[in-house]
């Protein structure tokens, strides 16, 4: 990549974060980057090549990065811990390739859109390789939809790059750390969490049951 490619997609990072992908211009791209727009074009054919190379950049940066925490660690739990703690860092650093990756997928189409889920695919891969070990070790329950606790897990942290600039009380580590906790061991007591487990294997076995506030009669 050119000083001048970098320069593009560093501009078209912030404006499409800014204005949206879909109301930002070629003619105002080429202007903040300070070049012509048939100069932009014969880098970038399209604002959606723009798109695309910011979208590849983020997912790669994640891939790597993923990937390099839990190879350093030792047990499929230990590694989930540290994947998410290194997701949420990637999210609140403020990298505009991730925050295009999170909000104008959409705005994806046709081949370029089928490039992006190919790397997407393979994070996402990395994720279930944890969640498969965890449960092949005895750590995770069997029977449970993995895809589900994926979709649990990375939505939950990726909702945090909404409110964590404003609440920084925790540490990105501290907050995935209790994410983890969370879903590992749940927010019930121990009583609690298997009448609910039964209510979901058997019909019979009633919510009310479990949230009984002690006062029946109305």
């Amino acid at each position: 990549m050119t000083k001048q490619e970098g320069i593009v997609l560093g501009v078209a990072g912030r404006l499409f974060r800014e204005k949206g992908f879909a109301a930002t211009t070629v003619r105002e791209l080429a202007t903040a980057a300070g070049m012509l727009p048939g100069s932009l074009h014969y880098r970038f054919p399209t604002k959606e090549s723009l798109l695309v190379e910011l979208m590849e950049r983020g997912m790669m940066q994640a891939i790597e990065r993923v990937r390099a925490a839990i190879e350093v660690e030792d047990t499929p739990l230990n590694k989930m811990r540290s994947a998410l703690r290194e997701h949420l860092s990637i999210l609140v650093e403020g990298d505009d390739a991730i925050y295009v990756n999170l909000y104008e997928f959409r705005s994806v189409t046709g081949a370029a859109r089928a490039r992006i889920l190919r790397l997407r695919d393979a994070y996402e891969a990395l994720w279930d390789g944890m969640l498969h070990a965890a449960v092949g070790a005895g750590l995770i329950r069997a029977g449970l939809d993995l895809r589900m606790v994926r979709f649990l897990l990375l939505g939950a942290v990726n909702w945090s790059a909404q409110w964590y600039e404003e609440n920084q009380n925790y540490t990105p580590g501290e907050v995935a750390d209790a994410f983890f906790s969370i879903s590992a061991f749940g927010f019930c007591n121990d009583g609690v969490g298997g009448l609910l487990a039964q209510s979901a294997e058997r019909p019979e076995v009633q919510l009310t049951d479990v949230f009984d506030d002690g006062d029946r009669s109305g």
